[in-house]
């Protein structure tokens, strides 16, 4: 019987909760920022690349921005916590949704921020099961408000006024992880 075997599941969470989680949300108010940029500056083809291109970079900005903040993404500090993996096939779960967005894309290319930015949000709700904290709701509920209310309200902005709102609501994410206690 290994140590982690002999952890409890809230031992396990509590130790995962330790972590500020700033590496992916600064990641991806990064990623979303430069696909509103990308959005305001080329056509809506270009722009579709940028947004593809950016949410699937957002995981690997994270790893940068983890060594920065000193933060465990990968669980190696944290060896055999089934809340990494966990998390993890969030992000995957996350990934597998493209597979609405795409389709969805092909039939109406402005669909893109609407969709990826709903889909890649859902992640956040186990996320805030997890570390037991209100932020991971918040961020999912109001990106999937939001992002639907922008879309249909500046249909000739989609691609700069949805990265808008996911940045701000990633702001607000961040603030409420730097103050809730661990």
């Amino acid at each position: 019987m290994t140590q982690a075997d002999r952890i409890t599941l809230e031992e396990h969470r509590a130790y995962f909760a330790q972590s500020p989680f700033l590496a992916m949300p600064i990641a991806g108010a990064l990623a979303w920022t430069a696909i509103g940029i990308a959005g305001a500056l080329l056509p809506i083809p270009l722009a579709a690349w940028a947004l593809f291109i950016g949410t699937g970079m957002i995981f690997s900005l994270g790893l940068v921005v983890a060594k920065f903040t000193g933060e465990d993404l990968l669980g190696k500090r944290r060896p055999g916590n089934p809340f990494d993996a966990l998390f993890m096939r969030s992000v995957v779960m996350a990934w597998l949704v493209f597979a609405i967005a795409i389709p969805f894309f092909r039939l109406e290319p402005t669909s893109l921020p609407l969709t990826v930015g709903i889909l890649a949000g859902l992640m956040w709700l186990p996320f805030g099961w997890i570390i037991q904290h209100w932020v991971g709701t918040f961020h999912a509920v109001s990106r999937t408000v939001l992002c639907l209310a922008a879309w249909y309200a500046f249909p000739e902005a989609r691609f700069v006024v949805i990265p808008a709102v996911i940045v701000a609501i990633y702001a607000v994410t961040i603030v409420a992880l730097q103050r809730r206690p661990r």
